[in-house]
C-alpha cells in the first residue's frame, strides 16, 4: 500500500509547535512502522498486541501531560492529543489502551492519590512496565453510573469490596485496576492489585469491535484491598466523572485518526481505480464524498485544536468535551462508512483498514458516554433544564 498522506486542508499544523509537531511524527513513524504491519492479523485472531506496550512506553507518551518527576514528559494537551490522534489511526484498540493507562489510570492516582501511591505507580506506568485499568461502568449501570452497586465496606486493616464491573478496556492484562464503589453511599476510588484473593478478571470474548483490545469482566468476591489502596483525595461520583473527561478529551482527537486513514485509502484508491474510462475519483457522486469528508475531518481537527487551547489554559468546560467526543466520533463513523462505499466490495477486505475502522467506531462511539448522553449533557448546559429521566 501507498505511505499514508495527511490531510490538513486548513493547514493547522502552522499553528503547532515544533515540539508538538515532533511528537506527532514520532508516533506517526511509530504507527507505520510497529502498529499496522500487525494489528490486522491482531484483529482477526481477536488479540491485543502485547509487544507494543513497552514500546509506547519507550515513546514516552503514556501519562504525556503528568509530571517529569513520575518519568512522564510533562508535555501540553495540544500534543497528548495529537498522540491519541496517531495511535488511532493504527487502531482504535492501541488507542484505547494508551487512553486508559494514560486518562483512566495515571490521571486518577496522579490526582486523587497519595504521595506513596503517584511514587510507586506512576513511574512504573509510565514505561510500560505496569499496566492499569479503570473499573466503573457495571452490568446493570452504564450511562447511570450512581447507580453502582459495588459496595466497599471498612475492616480492621483496609476495606472489603464486593461487586462487579463490565466492559473493561485492559483489564484481563492489569496490575492495577482503579475500581469505584460506594463506601457508606460515597463513591470512593480503590487500587486493586491483580494478586487480591477474590479478584478476578476474565476476558469477555465474542467481539465484532474492537477485536485488536481486550476487554474484560471485574470481580470482586470479598476481596480485601489495604487501607493504603484508597485514594484518599477522592470523593463522590464527580471523581470518576473527572477520569472521564480525560477520556472523552482523548477520544475527540483519536477519531480524527480514524478518520484521516479512511479518507486517505479511499482517495487513492478512488484515482487509481478506473470504470467506464475513468478513474471513479473523476465522478461527481465521489466527490461529493471527499468533499463532505474533508468538510467535517477539519472541523473537527479545528474543535481539538481550541478544546486542548482551553485546556491547557483551565478553562475547558465537561460540556465542551462532550461536544467534541459527541461530535468527531458521529463524523468518523460517516466517514468509515462513506470510504467503505468508495471501496465498493474491496472495502470489506483486511487488505485495507477502513472495515476494521468502522466496526471500532461503533463501539467508540458508544463508550465513555453515548451519543445520545452527550447530546443530553449539551441540551442541559444549553437550556438550563435536565432531560434524563423524560
Amino acid at each position: 500500500m501507498q505511505k499514508f498522506e495527511a490531510i490538513d486542508y486548513y493547514d493547522i499544523g502552522q499553528h503547532l509547535t515544533e515540539e508538538e509537531i515532533m511528537v506527532r511524527n514520532s508516533v506517526r513513524e511509530f504507527v507505520e512502522d510497529q502498529v499496522i504491519p500487525v494489528i490486522e492479523k491482531h484483529y482477526q485472531a481477536g488479540t491485543f498486541p502485547m509487544e507494543l506496550v513497552s514500546k509506547i512506553g519507550e515513546l514516552g507518551v503514556f501519562g504525556l501531560t503528568l509530571p517529569a518527576k513520575y518519568g512522564c514528559a510533562e508535555m501540553n494537551n495540544v500534543a497528548y492529543g495529537l498522540v491519541m490522534q496517531e495511535l488511532e489511526r493504527g487502531d482504535s484498540g492501541v488507542r484505547s489502551f494508551a487512553s486508559v493507562q494514560s486518562g483512566l489510570v495515571m490521571y486518577p492516582i496522579h490526582t486523587f492519590g497519595s504521595d506513596a501511591q503517584k511514587e510507586n505507580w506512576l513511574p512504573k506506568l509510565a514505561a510500560g512496565g505496569k499496566i492499569g485499568c479503570f473499573g466503573l461502568t457495571e452490568p446493570d449501570f452504564g450511562s447511570n453510573p450512581g447507580g453502582m452497586i459495588t459496595r466497599a465496606e471498612k475492616v480492621d486493616g483496609g476495606y472489603l469490596i464486593n461487586g462487579a464491573k463490565m466492559w473493561i478496556t485492559n483489564g484481563t492484562i492489569a496490575d492495577v485496576a482503579v475500581v469505584w464503589a460506594k463506601l457508606d453511599g460515597v463513591v470512593k476510588g480503590f487500587l486493586v492489585e491483580k494478586e487480591f484473593k477474590g479478584f478476578e478478571a476474565p476476558e469477555m470474548k465474542g467481539k465484532h469491535s474492537l477485536r485488536a483490545s481486550i476487554t474484560s469482566e471485574l470481580i470482586f468476591q470479598d476481596v480485601f484491598v489495604p487501607e493504603e489502596n484508597i485514594l484518599p483525595n477522592s470523593g463522590g461520583l464527580k471523581s470518576p466523572l473527572m477520569c472521564l473527561n480525560q477520556a472523552r478529551y482523548g477520544i475527540a482527537w483519536g477519531v480524527v485518526g480514524s478518520m484521516m486513514a479512511c479518507f486517505d485509502t479511499a482517495l487513492k484508491y478512488a484515482n487509481s481505480r478506473v470504470q467506464f474510462s475513468k478513474p471513479i475519483s473523476a465522478y461527481q457522486l465521489t466527490q461529493q464524498k471527499f468533499a463532505y469528508m474533508v468538510t467535517e475531518i477539519t472541523k473537527s481537527q479545528l474543535l481539538n485544536l481550541q478544546l486542548a487551547k482551553l485546556k491547557d489554559q483551565g478553562k475547558v468546560k465537561h460540556t465542551q468535551i462532550s461536544l467534541a467526543k459527541r461530535n468527531n466520533c458521529e463524523m468518523a463513523l460517516n466517514i468509515a462508512r462513506m470510504s467503505r462505499e468508495i471501496l465498493g466490495a474491496n472495502g470489506i477486505l483486511d487488505e485495507y483498514p477502513v472495515m476494521r475502522h468502522a466496526a471500532n467506531l461503533e463501539s467508540v462511539k458508544t463508550y465513555e458516554g453515548t451519543h445520545e448522553m452527550h447530546t443530553l449533557i449539551l441540551g442541559e448546559d444549553i437550556t438550563g433544564i435536565p432531560a434524563y429521566d423524560n
